[in-house]
């Protein structure tokens, strides 16, 4: 019997943008599966997924396996510009299926719905010497096998062949698997004041 084929990297396709959503909600919750949290399961990948494959394609990539995506990287070279086109391009058409909310978020869905009305939060002074970001997620079954590793890798070698020298990222302080990983690849913890329950952290791209 001939073994299935190994897991393939290669960019994202818009073929893809189910396996994404779908990765991105399983994952969403401290790296676990978040569906349980989010009534429409786009939410999360409206925010954190979709528009990086939208909007800077040329920085989204994929692990493949068995014809399907099983995890991803993707980000900005530029986290100032990448705002001004989310504002512009990506949130009004989705305005109206998720609303920013009218009162202090009560639950985990409404925090989300507030975090994508006001992508500004994501530009901060002292991220301004790391002026792309990333986001990498990968189905459980699909951990610890190297593949985070080498999406890393080739998201750096893709932001530096632009000429990005540094890059941040911002995580769950409580999610001690991927502070991990961060570690092993070469990131360090940014200084934010008041970051609330997410960590910050940095490296560059060589």
């Amino acid at each position: 019997m001939t073994p299935p084929p190994p897991p393939v990297l290669r960019p994202y396709r818009p073929e893809d943008r189910e396996a994404l959503f779908d990765i991105c909600v399983r994952t969403g919750h401290e790296g676990g599966d978040a569906r349980h949290l989010y009534p429409d399961p786009d939410l999360l990948p409206n925010i954190f997924a979709a528009p990086y494959a939208a909007l800077e394609p040329g920085l989204a990539f994929v692990v493949e396996d068995g014809g399907r995506a099983v995890g991803y990287i993707l980000g900005t070279a530029d986290t100032a510009s990448f705002v001004d086109r989310y504002r512009a391009e990506w949130l009004p058409g989705l305005a109206d299926r998720h609303p920013a909310p009218a009162r202090e978020p009560a639950t985990p869905a409404e925090a989300m719905a507030a975090l994508m009305h006001t992508p500004e939060r994501m530009i901060l002074p002292e991220l301004a010497g790391y002026p792309a970001h990333l986001h990498i997620d990968l189905l459980p079954t699909h951990q610890r096998a190297g593949h985070g590793r080498r999406l890393m890798e080739t998201f750096l070698a893709a932001l530096h062949e632009q000429g990005v020298k540094a890059v941040h990222l911002s995580m769950l302080t409580a999610n001690t698997r991927a502070r991990a990983f961060y570690d092993r690849v070469g990131f360090h913890e940014i200084a934010v004041p008041d970051p609330g329950p997410v960590t910050y952290l940095g490296r560059a791209t060589r």
